[in-house]
């Protein structure tokens, strides 16, 4: 069992959070919670704060922080979590990071550390823009780093991969320019708080994560 456990990514898009994330949750007990599967698994199952939040989904709004928060809040109680999670996706701002603070106080939970996922900007760029998605199942390759084990085709369930217009050069460009804007101030948060580590994420992922493991042990 990992000593540090209670665990916040941060990184810019294409940092690697996600595929990290998934497999130090696949070697331990630690859940790997992405706060875009709470909201959808909220609306699904129509709970209170479910039913709130498909409102502003249905009129294309974002679901507001305090909501958010409360989802997260109720996720991180879940008897799953009790070795441990990492959190994917939030905080992405101040706000809710000011937010997501209060209620952990609240809930008598307490971070052991948030990791910043520093990467090259360039090397961010060429990530974002290999990315390739199954039309089938949904999941994601990069054409690059994570490539499927025959071209073209998904390694889960066989469906054809194709690339978003949203995972064009361009578009990776708006990604990192919101980031710096919203999100990259939370680095200055969390070493106030003594709470940030910063990894190399420039490498390939085996060796992210086995430097990362060696962190947390």
């Amino acid at each position: 069992m990992l000593k540090k456990c209670r665990l916040v990514f941060l990184g810019p898009p294409g940092a690697g959070k996600g595929t990290i994330a998934k497999i130090i949750s696949e070697k331990t007990d630690i859940v790997h919670i992405s706060t875009g599967d709470i909201l959808r698994n909220a609306i699904r199952k129509n709970t209170q704060l479910g039913i709130k939040a498909r409102s502003f989904v249905e009129a294309g709004n974002l679901v507001p922080d305090d909501i958010v928060a409360d989802m997260v809040g109720k996720r991180l109680l879940a008897n799953d979590c009790i070795h441990g999670f990492i959190l994917d996706g939030f905080p992405r701002t101040l706000p809710q990071a000011e937010m997501m603070k209060i209620k952990l106080e609240k809930l008598k939970v307490s971070l052991d550390i948030v990791i910043f996922f520093d990467t090259d900007r360039e090397l961010i760029l060429k990530r974002l823009s290999s990315r390739i998605v199954c039309r089938g199942c949904g999941a994601t390759y990069n054409k690059l780093y994570m490539p499927p084990k025959v071209e073209g085709v998904c390694d889960e369930c066989g469906g054809e991969l194709y690339q978003r217009k949203d995972d064009s050069p361009e578009t990776a460009e708006e990604r990192l320019a919101v980031y710096e804007v919203q999100t990259a101030p939370l680095i200055k948060f969390y070493e106030n708080e003594n709470l940030l580590l910063k990894i190399d994420s420039n490498g390939d992922r085996n060796s992210i994560v086995k430097n990362l493991m060696k962190e947390l042990d």
